[in-house]
């Protein structure tokens, strides 16, 4: 039994404790309360106390890529052009071997944890990557297994059986910290009729998904207009694909994909109807501000997410679009961001940062 003291306490889910403490027992979290309180009630306990600092809950880092930690640094020279990243991210990643991947996620994963993460939604093409590096690190997590390139219809059958043999192998690896899950890669790399049936395996096993959407520009070409960059490289592959003419998120709400309660990365370029569908399916929403400045995709509405009572967490994404794994840093960045926007309503403050760093990030990812 120990207990560590702090000046400050903050569980987040209650009031800031002025001279607090935490009495621990192994691994169980025995009480939180008044530092005289708590050493009155364990009097035989090794007493740790920090002084001038506060102790709060470990952060949620709910959308990552930790199999590309490597690549920090990386496409920093990569003009404002999306598919300019995408292709040089694919191509950095064909070049690495399974053991580079799965040491970079390991290096990703002791990043975070440095950082104050105690549990990651890791999104991986490589799944056993980054499900061996929350392991290794001893984290807590979702890993989402990605889907491959597959958007053409004609394809959905074999893409929904080879996913479907990955996540099954992948879960018999699950712990008591770490789960698995699946992640549709997007709209513009997954077919229509591939999504329904992911949708479909997702509600009858209680599958956790996340999905990258609306996250920018040439998606939302894509999918209101059909046309631009993602149009080019559909006929340049043969693949058949049919604009819904419609945003992203209602697309996925046709599909069934919401009633799913995804986890949704990113949520850029959403309207007021996108928003209202999000909570009306009680989807989540991982907020990636760093990573969408840093491309240009522009400003999700952080606040509005947060008034219509969506569960929103915060997401570093891979460090080849952040360069670093910070959850403080993340979220002064957002509240930064959210307070410089025209009509900022409500007003983010630092508590608002704290619960979706922790809080908001659990709920976000169930």
């Amino acid at each position: 039994m120990k207990i560590l003291a702090a000046n400050y306490v903050l569980p987040i889910s209650s009031e800031t404790i002025v001279g607090g403490a935490i009495a621990i027992d192994g691994s169980t979290i025995k009480r939180v309360g008044e530092r005289e309180t708590v050493i009155a009630e364990f009097p035989s306990a090794e007493v740790e106390d920090f002084g001038e600092a506060a102790i709060l809950p470990g952060f949620v880092n709910c959308h990552s890529h930790l199999e590309l930690s490597s690549m920090r640094g990386a496409l920093d020279d990569v003009e404002h052009d999306f598919r300019s990243w995408l292709l040089k991210v694919q191509g950095l990643r064909s070049t690495m071997t399974d053991g580079e991947i799965e040491q970079a996620a390991i290096a990703g994963a002791r990043e975070g944890a440095a950082a104050g993460v105690t549990c990651f939604g890791d999104i991986g093409r490589n799944g056993k990557a980054g499900l061996k590096a929350l392991k290794t690190v001893g984290l807590r997590g979702i890993l989402f297994q990605e889907t491959e390139f597959s958007p053409d219809n004609r394809t959905a059958d074999d893409d929904f059986a080879k996913l479907g043999e990955k996540y099954e192998q992948l879960r018999k690896e699950e712990t008591e910290l770490v789960r698995v899950g699946i992640s549709p890669h997007s709209t513009y790399t997954v077919s229509s009729r591939l999504f329904e049936l992911i949708a479909q395996y997702s509600i009858l096993n209680r599958v956790p998904l996340s999905i990258h959407a609306a996250e920018a520009a040439d998606e939302m070409d894509l999918l209101i207009r059909g046309n631009g960059f993602f149009t080019e490289v559909y006929e340049k592959f043969g693949v058949e694909w049919q604009s819904p003419h419609c945003s992203p998120i209602e697309y996925l709400e046709r599909l069934g994909v919401l009633s799913t309660r995804p986890l949704l990365a990113h949520c850029v370029k959403v309207s007021g109807n996108d928003i209202e569908r999000i909570a009306a399916n009680g989807a989540t929403v991982a907020h990636c501000p760093k990573s969408n400045a840093k491309f240009g995709h522009g400003y999700a509405p952080f606040e509005k997410l947060i008034d219509a009572r969506i569960s929103v967490g915060f997401g570093s994404d891979s460090v080849a679009s952040n360069n670093v794994c910070d959850l403080l840093e993340e979220g002064r960045f957002a509240a930064l961001v959210a307070r410089n926007l025209d009509e900022s309503d409500p007003f983010i403050s630092a508590r608002d940062i704290l619960d979706t760093a922790t809080l908001g990030g659990a709920r976000a990812l169930g």
